[in-house]
């Protein structure tokens, strides 16, 4: 048996929810009395203490209520691993809808490599705010519209810990939570629509809605090789944020999916798939898609993909600017790049630190003799410099001022230039 003495209880925990992730666990219900205990048997018999059913208390009001719920939490975290992983943090929480994004990894079973961690993180992170961003309404690419709105939701969002097997990022968002629509209205620990709030279980519900119309231009894309499923599912959510933060979760793994649990506090939406699959295959649509549409309609567009040989340090207010060195055929030979969402500038450094090469989408203009790259949008970081650059190519060298008209001084990465 396994020795309890150092574990934590939730000081105060609601029977009716305890029943109900017991339930999602695969639990049964074997018996007890109407309001006031219940009897749970384990989905599988392993271990001498799962020999005997769980007794469940049920009325708050009796005298025995607390010590009989001690004994039953203190009987269901011998299972430690059931118990840290799945039980814990969704009691703690007064409510949450749980969204798990989930990567295969060839690392032992609940590690990953530590930048693809990393990747994936960001990537989750990237995937809950392009969400909240369509609530506010559709939009092929965002860029910095709805930003703060978005980071007021994930502000209510807590990260949980990885779970076993393959790698799993878990965000629990509570649904009874509010979300002001504006910067100025303050945040209640419930939603009121005429208080300027947006209610966090339907903000959820958008985050999801734009992952499974996603999901579908994907298989649409599969069937029939046309990216029009994305375009038409921008109504629903889908962006060049959403595509761009799933490719994350796709590329360089052997499977992934985003998947959630909606709290029963609130009656789960039946529209709303709880599951999407992602895998390599879908990393080619995706990108195809995002550089769609990241394109201003409007202007003329460029992609580029080449080296970031030059970082300027991010100004308050600032997106972030770099520099960066073509590798595409017939286009300008070094850029300039403004970034337009200061949410991917990291991405740039990453690229720069790495020695990867970058693709970068935006409104490509000439100022004297510096070619500049406005309103930009990161569409994905690719793998070596390697395997893109000709080998005509000479390496650059030499320290070379990014803003000559701009009065900021940037770096080379050339160790050679170091005074």
């Amino acid at each position: 048996m396994t020795d309890t003495s150092s574990v934590t209880l939730p000081a105060r925990v609601d029977p009716g929810k305890l029943s109900a992730l017991l339930e999602e666990a695969g639990w049964q219900r074997v018996g007890g009395r109407r309001g006031i205990y219940s009897r749970y048997s384990p989905p599988e018999l392993t271990g001498d203490w799962l020999n005997s059913t769980l007794m469940l208390p049920l009325d708050e009001e009796a005298p025995e209520f607390l010590d009989a719920m001690k004994s039953a939490l203190l009987q269901l975290s011998q299972d430690r691993e059931f118990w840290i992983r799945s039980l814990y943090p969704r009691l703690i929480v007064d409510a949450s809808d749980e969204f798990k994004f989930r990567k295969e990894s060839s690392a032992p079973s609940g590690f990953i490599a530590w930048k693809a961690g990393e990747r994936l993180v960001e990537s989750a992170r990237r995937t809950l705010i392009a969400g909240a961003k369509s609530y506010m309404g559709p939009g092929r690419h965002f860029v910095n519209k709805h930003g703060r709105f978005a980071h007021r939701y994930l502000d209510q969002v807590l990260m949980g810990q990885s779970a076993p097997g393959s790698y799993i990022i878990t965000a629990y968002a509570p649904p009874n939570a509010g979300v002001p629509i504006s910067a100025s209205a303050d945040t209640p620990a419930f939603a009121l629509p005429e208080l300027g709030l947006a209610s966090v279980r339907d903000i959820s519900q958008a985050v999801i809605r734009a992952v499974q119309a996603t999901a579908e231009a994907l298989e649409h894309y599969h069937s029939t090789g046309s990216l029009s499923g994305f375009e038409a599912g921008v109504t629903q959510g889908i962006s060049y944020e959403m595509t761009n933060a799933i490719l994350g979760i796709a590329e360089n793994s052997d499977g992934a999916d985003i998947s959630v649990e909606w709290d029963p506090i609130e009656p789960p939406p039946a529209e709303l798939d709880s599951r999407f699959e992602f895998r390599g295959s879908d990393v080619d649509p995706l990108n195809k898609a995002a550089t769609r549409l990241a394109a201003d309609t409007e202007s003329q567009v460029t992609t580029l993909t080449g080296r970031v040989h030059l970082l300027a340090k991010k100004q308050a207010g600032s997106p972030g600017v770099f520099g960066i060195e073509s590798l595409t055929p017939g286009r300008a030979k070094k850029v300039r790049v403004r970034l337009s969402d200061e949410e991917e500038y990291h991405e740039a450094v990453r690229a720069h630190e790495e020695d990867l090469a970058l693709q970068v989408s935006g409104r490509l203009e000439k100022e004297g003799n510096l070619s500049w790259l406005y309103d930009a949008t990161v569409v994905r970081t690719l793998g070596p410099i390697s395997d893109y650059v000709r080998p005509s190519q000479a390496a650059m060298r030499g320290q070379i001022s990014l803003f000559s008209q701009q009065g900021e001084v940037m770096r080379s990465e050339s160790p050679s230039d170091a005074p």
